[in-house]
């Protein structure tokens, strides 16, 4: 859930293998980053890498295949989750990480996303990606429980990572303002809060608010 799509050391076996491909793969970020999907080319990533594009057309056939060679290596980057001692701390934590992968300028993580609408490859190696992270940091819900900030076992870790995180992914991306600092602990402290007042039940207890209406209000439209 953090910065996916940041370099990840090379877990590979070494030599020239290993080699070309981190060569590779930093300049698909490069080129993705500065040029965006439209601008990404076999030839200009070769060029950048210092490779022949026949290399390259050989391992990854085309820009598709380089998007989801430069997804899955996020995936094999050696992140945990933050662990400060709580969930509010947690989340926060979480969320600055997020900002600041969104924020930088330019931003490989934001030009990522783009370039998923555009390469059904990409698309379905970023969704397995996301699905990975999520899994991932459901242990900050986890710990939570066991540390009593939540009813064990009661509790949609998911909706409760989507819930904090969301509001960065919409200031940053959908809205491109400018960077707020407080959002991070905020859109955190808000998801807590919803979290524990059982907004985020599962179960058959039907722990989430009654007074939540399953249609919008008339003349409410939905985006």
């Amino acid at each position: 859930m953090t910065d996916a799509t940041a370099t990840p050391p090379d877990r590979r076996p070494g030599g020239r293998t290993a080699r070309i491909r981190a060569q590779v793969l930093d300049a698909v970020r490069a080129e993705l980053a500065e040029n965006g999907h439209e601008g990404l080319t076999v030839e200009g990533v070769a060029t950048r890498a210092g490779v022949h594009r026949a290399t390259v057309y050989r391992r990854w056939r085309d820009v598709g295949g380089l998007l989801v060679d430069v997804i899955e290596a996020a995936g094999e980057m050696d992140w945990q989750p933050p662990d400060t001692g709580s969930l509010r701390g947690d989340l926060t934590a979480l969320n600055e990480e997020i900002q600041e992968s969104l924020v930088v300028q330019p931003s490989f993580a934001v030009a990522l996303m783009a370039a998923s609408f555009h390469s059904a490859q990409a698309a379905e190696a970023q969704t397995r990606l996301w699905e990975d992270r999520y899994a991932q940091c459901e242990i900050l819900v986890e710990r939570a429980a066991e540390r009593g900030e939540l009813p064990a076992g009661r509790t949609d870790a998911r909706a409760v990572l989507m819930a904090a995180t969301a509001p960065v992914y919409h200031h940053a991306v959908l809205l491109r303002a400018a960077p707020d600092p407080q959002l991070p602990a905020r859109s955190a402290a808000a998801a807590v809060l919803a979290a524990t007042g059982g907004a985020f039940g599962v179960g058959g207890g039907g722990e989430g608010p009654s007074h939540i209406p399953s249609h919008p209000p008339k003349g409410m439209r939905l985006l």
